[in-house]
């Protein structure tokens, strides 16, 4: 019944299987990967003809994660899988981005990769499995895909570079300073097709190192992948690139002159504006039959690119004036708004991020539901990107893919640099509101978050600064690589290359590639401009920064104090009542752990203090030979028993009241008043024996031994 292919290798400390034939036979491509017991199914449909009218290649990447691969039940009401969480999207995107290039130029056909974990083993991350399964998938499909490719994921520890890390040596890498790097690289057989990295103040050439090895670990990977192609692919799908020379030819001779002066204006809306005149004035001089062919967009943004292209190879000079390293001017603003915790307005160019920090509590941070288990995270990083900031008219909804991606790319960058929770216990959540954009908003982001986060008073090891630089290659081979590139730019280039770091080193790394991959001299090239980059905006933002920045008065306080773990019970109480009553009556929150650290918040410092006073006398001990200030709780005829710590009691016999002879202690005392003990030491059976006479109940100082002498006399 089944016709079934299987490979396999030994990769890295695991073996890496490959199968196909057994389940979802009717999809146009299926593979399991399957890496030590991890595996993700891969499956690939496409259809047989283009809708009419189509102008853009329709590729859509699903990335799901089932609950029951690790053998758990997933959380909440309905107990099913739900919206994709961030892990999902950005898994989702980390595969399109090195696939969607690889489709034959003018392929247009609707194409669907879903990739399904069926299996966890908690060691290998599902996400380079399943890059691995989706390229098998399209490459036995009989789709017209350039692949196959192979993705990697590459640590770095004592200057070594590991290949497929674990996902406990990936967790938490701020906590871990031994492991300084997260990387994922995707290639072909010959060059790198995408990066997206975490990185901890890393050099030039040790990123450029950590790529390179990771495309040398992925070429038994796409030998694997075109083994097991030759075995079972399917026939070729018959599909030629549309012919569309005449049209283009028709395109270019009614309107080059006037879209080569549109993108000769430096201004963008005014650009904008040029540029869609001339595509009407193309259109207008176009006949009814031209008009109606499906590649008129086609060959309009091919003129458009030769353009831009042409010109900044030929002359260095880019469509705002720039030359190919030059950053634009540059404007950053901290302390804007009022009552936030932290504020800045970075703006470069014409793109602009408002970037606010507020500063929680342990309530506040995030609890994350994964395959591997639950965690919280006390760094949150936001990123909005409204309609108006590029001048359209837009549904405003929830966070899409591309808010997703940019968010977590801004929170890579300036993660590495955020103090440890042991000596900053504070959430910090950052929130980027994208208010003008062209080019490079989410470095924007970083630039921004860094100034904000510095402005409410959090004590980063570093600044951070990040650029976009860009690739322009022609047939001929010459290139030009461009520093913080446009939208336009973006839009007609050839690559996405975004480098975020301090003065030290980088800490994120992203690439994307539109063309069939670039060499390891381009990028190092484009690292070394990207640096040079860097540290022209890290000194424009250090012109925002004067002197300490102090914390908002709005912003909360946060004490840390460590009790002993037997003494959790205590401060918690049964059912909570403790702590319920401390929270209460001093006003602050208090968070505690299960190591005994204590977090106790408020923006009163005197409620913090209170709390800290009532904890303090529940997990304290008294010490012999201390003086105390305690209440008598009751009266016998032997003495009296006096609260004097927390709520420990001790007895003060009546021999200890006062230097002389009492016949009953209430001749004195009463319950309720308040008197000043000191501890003499515990008897045989531990119970506290306390003295008053030894102490002056007006000033509580112990009064020395003459004095009781002369007051015996």
């Amino acid at each position: 019944m089944f016709d079934v292919t299987k490979k396999s290798i030994q990769w890295g400390e695991d073996t890496l299987t490959l199968e196909t034939g057994k389940i979802a036979r009717q999809a146009d491509g299926t593979v399991i990967a399957t890496l030590g017991e991890t595996s993700v199914m891969a499956n690939v449909t496409f259809a047989k003809a283009q809708k009419p009218g189509q102008d853009f290649f329709p590729l859509t990447v699903h990335y799901q994660e089932k609950y029951y691969a690790a053998g758990k039940v997933p959380g909440g009401f309905f107990k099913r899988e739900a919206r994709p969480t961030e892990k999902e999207t950005l898994t989702a995107r980390l595969i399109d981005r090195p696939i969607r290039p690889l489709f034959v130029d003018g392929f247009k056909n609707e194409v669907l990769v879903m990739c399904t974990v069926l299996s966890h083993d908690l060691v290998n991350d599902p996400d380079v499995v399943a890059m691995i399964a989706a390229s098998a998938a399209l490459t036995i499909s009989g789709a017209p895909f350039r692949g196959p490719i192979a993705g990697a994921r590459v640590g770095f520890v004592d200057g070594e570079y590991v290949l497929n890390p674990t996902i406990d040596d990936m967790q938490d890498l701020r906590l871990n300073p031994e492991q300084r790097l997260d990387l994922v690289v995707a290639g072909t057989k010959d060059a790198v097709m995408m990066v997206e990295s975490e990185a901890y103040e890393l050099s030039e050439a040790e990123m450029l190192g950590a790529v390179n090895f990771a495309h040398q670990q992925i070429q038994p990977v796409i030998d694997l992948i075109i083994d097991l192609a030759e075995d079972c692919a399917k026939e070729p799908f018959e599909f030629a690139a549309p012919d569309y020379a005449d049209l283009y030819a028709a395109v270019k001779a009614a309107g080059e002159e006037q879209m080569r002066a549109a993108f000769a204006i430096t201004d963008k809306q005014e650009r904008t504006a040029a540029v869609a005149a001339a595509r009407d004035a193309i259109k207008a001089a176009l006949s009814e039959e031209q008009l109606e062919d499906a590649n008129l967009g086609s060959a309009l943004k091919k003129l458009e690119a030769g353009i831009l292209r042409g010109d900044v190879v030929k002359t260095g000079k880019r469509i705002d004036g720039r030359d190919t390293a030059t950053i634009r001017a540059i404007e950053s603003e901290t302390g804007l708004l009022p009552r936030t915790h932290g504020s800045a307005l970075f703006t470069r160019g014409e793109t602009q991020g408002l970037v606010v920090t507020t500063l929680g509590t342990g309530d506040d941070e995030q609890f994350i539901d994964s395959l591997h288990g639950n965690f919280k995270s006390n760094f949150l990083l936001h990123y909005n990107f409204p309609p108006y900031s590029v001048g359209e008219v837009g549904r405003v909804g929830s966070p899409g893919r591309r808010e997703i991606g940019h968010g977590k790319l801004a929170w890579r960058a300036l993660q590495a640099v955020l103090p440890a929770p042991t000596d900053f216990p504070y959430t910090v959540r950052v929130v980027s509101e994208i208010t003008e954009s062209n080019g490079s908003s989410s470095m924007a982001s970083v630039c921004g978050g860094s100034l904000s986060m510095m402005d409410a008073g959090v004590p980063l090891k570093a600044p951070v600064a990040g650029v976009a630089m860009g690739l322009i290659m022609e047939d001929s081979g010459e290139y030009a690589i461009l520093s913080d590139i446009l939208g336009d730019e973006d839009h007609l280039g050839d690559m996405d290359f975004k480098v975020a770091g301090t003065e030290n080193g980088i800490t994120s790394l992203q690439m994307d590639i539109k063309i069939a991959g670039i060499t390891p001299e381009i990028m190092e090239k484009a690292l070394a401009q990207a640096k040079d980059g860097r540290m022209h905006i890290l000194g424009e933002m250090a012109k925002a920064i004067t002197g300490a920045q102090e914390f908002s008065v709005h912003a909360p306080r946060i004490e840390t104090m460590q009790i002993p773990t037997d003494k959790i019970r205590e401060v918690i109480g049964s059912g909570g009542k403790v702590i319920r009553e401390i929270v209460e009556t001093s006003g602050a929150k208090v968070d505690i752990n299960d190591d005994g650290v204590i977090k106790i918040a408020s923006a009163n410092g005197e409620a913090i203090q209170k709390a800290y006073d009532m904890i303090h006398s529940i997990v304290a001990e008294p010490e012999e030979g201390q003086v105390y200030t305690g209440k008598v709780v009751k009266i016998v005829d032997f003495g009296a028993f006096v609260n004097f710590f927390g709520k420990r009691d001790g007895l003060v016999h009546v021999s200890q009241i006062l230097n002389k002879r009492l016949n009953h202690p209430s001749d004195v005392l009463k319950e309720g008043q308040e008197v000043k003990v000191k501890l003499l030491g515990f008897d045989d059976r531990g119970k506290v024996r306390l003295s008053m006479k030894v102490v002056d109940q007006e000033t509580g100082e112990e009064i020395a031994p003459e004095k009781k002498e002369e007051n015996a006399d």
